[in-house]
């Protein structure tokens, strides 16, 4: 790969076959596409359901969790219906490829199911459906961190605390 700018004389070029952007990219990251799995570049290209909802909303559940090592942070809601389940779930993330992807599959797993049921998602089964390297796993974690924010955010607005249920699988971990 050859890629080069130049200030001075206003020059950009690449010789690689590649586009100028993917090149730079590699230059300026150090990294390639190739670096991540096929899942973690589709949620990243294209992440679903990024936005958010009126967190003063009796019904919506906000988590808000970050890794200060890395900087990223991570804002997941989720709404809730009537009969205790998910209807919505939205999320924005500031970080890189791996923790949006994490939002986002997050986000589409816990949609339609009951809020007891989405706290037993664990960060390994994100991080297995992304393939995540090693160096990547705390992406995963705010995930399921985020998601535990959330729901506790939204039992604590109705005024309920931790189901038997869900005390005895904190306890068990």
């Amino acid at each position: 790969m050859l890629a080069f700018a130049s200030k001075t004389c206003g020059v950009v070029a690449s010789t690689s076959g590649r586009s100028l952007a993917q090149d730079l990219a590699r230059v300026v990251t150090g990294v390639s596409s190739r670096s991540y799995h096929k899942n973690v570049v589709d949620h990243y290209d294209k992440p679903r359901n990024v936005g958010s909802f009126d967190k003063t909303d009796p019904n919506v559940g906000t988590g808000l969790v970050g890794a200060p090592a890395c900087g990223d942070v991570m804002k997941l809601q989720i709404k809730v219906d009537a009969d205790g389940n998910i209807v919505d779930s939205c999320f924005k993330t500031f970080g890189c490829g791996s923790a949006i992807a994490s939002s986002s599959v997050a986000t589409e797993w816990i949609k339609g199911k009951p809020v007891e049921d989405v706290m037993t998602i664990k960060n390994s089964d994100i991080a297995k459906h992304l393939s995540l390297p090693p160096v990547k796993l705390h992406c995963s974690m705010l995930a399921e961190d985020a998601i535990k924010a959330a729901v506790k955010d939204w039992k604590a607005k109705q005024g309920k605390g931790e189901s038997p249920k869900l005390q005895a699988q904190a306890a068990s971990t």
